[in-house]
């Protein structure tokens, strides 16, 4: 093949073998270097979260690389939020109206393994383990390992948020990279199966426990476990600063998460064994520099409250080869397009990110949230193509982040001028008729 078909991808977490399979499907010879073991081999743990959270946008890209089928079996679904109020009482709030419209739990861990050994199966793509990328110097690749390889053809970064590749980039940039830290961090903890081997809360809802400032979640695996999170401030008053010793965590359960306290695996000493984990967005103006693009989570990492880090990767992957078609084989004119066609709607959807850590938090146990959802269902249920609540939006369609998020403004003040109490359906239909383009 010509030197035009080789490609390199550095990093072979989810989207790195994803883009790889789409790049091997057409053609291109991939090399992919990744700085961990074979996960396929050694029971490694990424140090991230155990499972995630897939819907429209990352099946969609899946499904277009042929290998939803292979994963479909590993999905458990979540119809919507379980919220476990601080009064030990429990509701549950559907995600959609529609009964098809969920959100599905995957484990990390084992999708990873599908998508590197798909990747291996076309034949084109070659994964390089224990290659951990130290530094970029003049188009040479050197790694921790003490080898140094020429870059050749184009280079992905798809190293996540804390990209070698990026730093690279940058060091060519009058606008380098920058990472905002949200200020809060968090810590994993499980629940296991009962001595039945069954769940021990119900299985097919995302568990939330808001508290203000902080909060918890479980998510169900296939083994019949959780994986909780505990998202909270790293400094004030609750805060992971404040909690010091085995007596601090236990009496900060029991006030605050009582009904989850009995459930969660050898507590409270998980919770000094698992490591804090920092938050922050990565926002980056400039994605590619000569032969190198960055994508996923290396150009724009988000906060974890919306489930669409790993979603919005897997997308980009899509919109690259979709301006790989349009831009005829001429990649600088095709890494343009994609930072140029993609950075509006990354944006939009760490900023949303953000907004739905503190509805999560804070605003689903609160009475008037609830009083604007149900309007918003309602609107949806009568103008299905025109009035879509945000969260539809984002986890149940491929509608741009960017365009959700102007929609998401427009519906939300329309919804500021009609009456709770009373709907003035007239006056509803004329506002979305208004100002609201149907979504074909």
């Amino acid at each position: 093949m010509s030197g035009d078909s080789k490609k390199t991808i550095i990093g072979s977490g989810l989207t790195g073998p994803l883009l790889a399979i789409m790049l091997a499907n057409r053609g291109y010879t991939v090399d992919l270097y990744e700085k961990r073991a074979d996960l396929r081999k050694a029971d490694i743990s990424a140090g991230r979260s155990i499972n995630l959270a897939l819907s429209h946008r990352g099946i969609h890209a899946l499904k277009s690389a042929n290998v939803f089928n292979e994963i479909e079996p590993l999905l458990i679904p979540m119809k919507g939020r379980m919220v476990h109020h601080s009064d030990g009482n429990l509701e549950f709030q559907p995600y959609s109206i529609h009964s098809f419209e969920y959100i599905n739990s995957v484990s990390r861990g084992e999708l990873n393994k599908i998508l590197m050994t798909v990747a291996e199966k076309t034949g084109n793509v070659k994964i390089h383990f224990k290659h951990s990328l130290s530094k970029v110097e003049l188009g040479t690749f050197i790694f921790k390992n003490g080898k140094r390889i020429e870059a050749e053809g184009e280079v992905f970064g798809a190293d996540g948020a804390g990209s070698v590749v990026r730093q690279y980039i940058d060091s060519n940039s009058d606008k380098p990279s920058k990472s905002e830290p949200l200020g809060h961090a968090y810590k994993e903890l499980s629940i296991s199966a009962d001595a039945a081997g069954e769940f021990k809360l119900e299985p097919n809802a995302l568990h939330i426990w808001p508290r203000g400032q902080f909060m918890l979640i479980a998510l169900p695996n296939t083994d019949k476990s959780f994986t909780c999170t505990l998202f909270m401030p790293i400094e004030g008053e609750n805060s992971f600063t404040t909690l010091v010793n085995a007596d601090d965590v236990s009496c900060f359960f029991n006030e605050y998460f009582a009904d989850a306290l009995p459930l969660l695996d050898d507590f409270p000493r998980t919770y000094f064994d698992n490591p804090t984990g920092k938050l922050a967005t990565i926002y980056a103006e400039r994605w590619h520099y000569e032969n190198f693009c960055l994508i996923g989570d290396a150009a724009h990492a988000v906060v974890p409250f919306f489930g669409q880090g790993m979603n919005a990767s897997f997308e980009d992957c899509e919109v690259l080869l979709g301006c790989i078609d349009e831009c005829n084989g001429n990649w600088q004119a095709i890494f343009s397009a994609f930072n140029e066609k993609r950075k509006p709607d990354t944006d939009a959807i760490a900023k949303m990110a953000i907004e739905n850590y503190i509805e999560m938090r804070d605003m689903v146990a609160q009475p008037d949230y609830i009083v604007r959802k149900k309007l918003a269902n309602e609107l949806h249920r009568k103008f299905p193509n025109q009035f879509i609540p945000r969260y539809n939006m984002v986890s149940f369609s491929s509608i741009p982040y960017a365009e959700v998020y102007r929609r998401g403004m427009v519906q939300k003040k329309i919804i500021s001028n009609l009456n709770n109490e009373n709907l003035d359906m007239l006056l509803a239909e004329s506002l979305i008729n208004e100002q609201l383009e149907p979504v074909n």
